[in-house]
């Protein structure tokens, strides 16, 4: 088997090369919502390191290959000739509501908005959420200056809402109780 270069030299003067060719700065908005969505994906690949519910794993890998192919659609020149193979779906999206409302099952009803915390790998979805919360706002500012799949603006909004619910879960199965915000 043949190693590649892992170094190219190509982006030492600050430009990174879309997929179709295209050269772009490595300060572009684009970059930012890309580069937000690898962020968050490693975090979800920490966050897996916490957890033992094989239904929980199951959904958080899924999700990660979601997130590699939401990278690729926006690593992708939308003037390319040859446009991304990767697509997030109305199905992609339902199955991650079905996530959510299997996070939800037997969970206690909402008592107030809770600060962020709880047990280790509550915290760490929490994290995962707050990554995904901005990757999705850099995503409907690319979006304003061009057109983003709405699959995929709507498949982040949904995923951060998985994540809270993932967190609320994780400390309910861990007997952890939320801490609940107080107005100071």
């Amino acid at each position: 088997m043949k190693k590649c270069n892992v170094y190219t030299r190509t982006g030492d003067q600050g430009q990174t090369s879309l997929v179709g060719g295209k050269r772009i700065s490595k300060a572009s908005l684009r970059l930012e919502s890309y580069g937000s969505v690898d962020e968050l994906n490693s975090q979800i690949g920490l966050l897996l390191t916490y957890l033992t519910e094989p239904a929980d794993r199951e959904c958080l890998t899924k999700i990660q290959c979601q997130l590699f192919s939401i990278g690729n659609i926006l690593a992708t020149d939308p003037g390319s000739e040859k446009p991304s193979k990767c697509q997030i779906t109305e199905g992609d999206i339902i199955d991650l509501e079905h996530c959510i409302d299997l996070a939800n099952e037997n969970l206690p009803g909402w008592r107030g908005f809770t600060l962020p915390g709880g047990c280790q790998a509550a915290a760490l979805a929490h994290v995962c959420r707050t990554v995904c919360r901005r990757a999705e706002r850099q995503i409907y500012a690319l979006d304003a200056k061009e057109p983003v799949d709405k699959n995929v603006t709507a498949y982040m909004n949904r995923l951060s809402d998985y994540l809270y619910i993932l967190a609320c879960r994780l400390n309910f199965l861990n007997g952890t109780d939320e801490i609940l915000w107080h107005k100071a």
